[in-house]
């Protein structure tokens, strides 16, 4: 990575975590209200959502007509459609582990600095399941990286 692309990613990132706090997103109460349909139902989730794929869409659409990206030679974009049992497998792994705990990475990590004890705890706990993941499955991981850094032409473009 360059120090361009590097500042991006700090931005971008530091942008996402201030648009979680401000919405309130960091913390487990606001999921947890969500999912509890036959209570006090809390849909700001939805509305947060909502609003992040708007913008999203709009900023796409007109960041994909560029010929290249800003700091990068090319896009690098998703190629596999395939739905197949490690999807499926790691989706609801995330969806059990969100409901459960009531955090996700990105609100994890944000939850570091509001001094509870459950996001160093979620954070540990993910970051040993990522550990995990590296060792039992090292050569599905290299393997993927030899295909994708050997590819000649440019993945195509998603359809929105």
């Amino acid at each position: 990575m360059t120090r361009k692309t590097t500042l991006t990613a700090l931005v971008s990132g530091l942008l996402f975590g201030i648009g979680l706090g401000i919405s309130g997103m960091v913390k487990p109460e606001k999921l947890i209200g969500f999912l509890d349909v036959t209570g006090e139902w809390d849909p700001s989730l939805v509305l947060v959502m909502l609003g992040a794929t708007v913008v999203h869409m709009l900023f796409v659409t007109f960041i994909l007509k560029r010929p290249a990206p800003v700091f990068a030679e090319k896009f690098s974009l998703p190629t596999r459609k395939d739905i197949d049992a490690r999807l499926i497998g790691g989706s609801v792994l995330f969806g059990v582990g969100w409901a459960l705990g009531g955090l996700c990475p990105g609100p994890a990590l944000v939850s570091l600095v509001s001094g509870s004890w459950v996001a160093p705890v979620f954070v540990v706990t993910m970051a040993v399941g990522m550990l995990l993941h590296r060792f039992l499955e090292p050569s599905r991981a290299s393997t993927a990286l030899q295909t994708a850094s050997s590819a000649e032409e440019p993945p195509p473009r998603p359809v929105l």
